[in-house]
Order: structure tokens, then sequence, then C-alpha cells
């Protein structure tokens, strides 16, 4: 387990990038989101490996990215923050009806986070879509719900966010310290 590793997640559109955003300009390691980055891999390529196309193979190219950062993660120092963590894969899988392979589901037991994972709840006054999140606030909502059943269901406590401004999560996340300590505050 890395305890050190802490997991931001939820469903699209609760705020998760920009809660990472500010905790990385505040001087905390941060890594993003592997969805987004497989969909702008995709589409400039033409392929299918898409939440609205083929997505067994979104969610397999998913778990490669996020077990690689994982792995890279161990040689920081500090508390590391995760835009969504493999455990996502999992509820993303669940959501879409779609079995959990095996291998997604030993890899999720096996590369641990802080037993302390952080939930964007679904906030509709600041739920968009863009190019790459397509998902209905039904769906939002759902992803939420979820997100936050998997990671039980794995042994994680769920800290949900309050819905509040960029600054107020990221001080509920991380509490400032006049020593500049960035150590979480458990």
């Amino acid at each position: 387990m890395s305890d050190h590793f802490f997991v931001v997640t939820g469903g699209p559109g609760a705020g998760k990038t920009s809660l990472i955003t500010e905790l990385s300009r505040r001087g905390f390691h941060t890594i993003p989101e592997s969805g987004r980055a497989v969909i702008r891999e995709e589409v400039a390529s033409g392929g299918d490996a898409l939440r609205w196309a083929d997505r067994m193979a979104y969610a397999e190219r998913m778990l490669e990215r996020d077990l690689r950062a994982y792995e890279d993660a161990q040689a920081l120092s500090g508390p590391v923050i995760f835009d969504r963590g493999i455990p996502d894969i999992m509820g993303y899988l669940t959501l879409c009806g779609l079995p959990v392979p095996p291998h997604v589901a030993t890899a999720a037991k096996a590369a641990r986070y802080n037993a302390r994972v952080f939930l964007t709840p679904y906030w509709d006054k600041i739920f968009t879509q863009d190019t790459e999140r397509k998902q209905t606030r039904a769906e939002a909502e759902a992803t939420g719900a979820v997100m936050r059943e998997t990671y039980t269901a794995l042994g994680y406590q769920i800290r949900e966010l309050p819905r509040a401004d960029i600054a107020t999560r990221a001080d509920f996340v991380c509490p400032q310290r006049g020593n500049r300590n960035r150590e979480m505050p458990w």
C-alpha cells in the first residue's frame, strides 16, 4: 500500500480536475486522469478505444496508463494526488454493465492507495459537458454513486468533498499549515 498516494474520484463534471490543478499549483505531485488522455489519443489516431465506441478497449487502455502512472509515482516523495485511481476502471465497467475482468480486479486490489479516498459529489451548479465529457447529468450522478460503492467494497473510506469553491476544497484535502509541511492531515 502506498499511504502517500491519494485518490480524488467522482462523476464527470464534479470538479476533480480543477481540484487537482489547484493542488498541483500548491506544489503537490499530481497524476492526471487517464481517461481524457486515452480519448485524446484515440480521437487523434482514429482509434475506437473510446467510452462511446469500444468500452472494453477503452478500459484496457486506461488500465495500462494507470498502472504505469502508479509505478512511476513510486519514485516521488511526499503526497501524490491521483485524478482517479485504478478502482475507477472497475466502477466504469460496472456502470457500463460490462464484466470486470479478473486482471482488472487484481490490479485494483494490488495497487493500493491511501485508505481515505476523496469523492467529488455531483453538483449541478458546476456540471458541464465538453468534447471529452459527454455524459448526461444522470450519468454523472450514477458515476459518482458507482465510484463510492466500488471504493467502499475495496475497503477504502470515502471522504466527500464539500460543494464549495476550489480553494476550500483544496484546503479540505490538505489544510494550510504555517510551516508548509506537506503531510496530509491524518
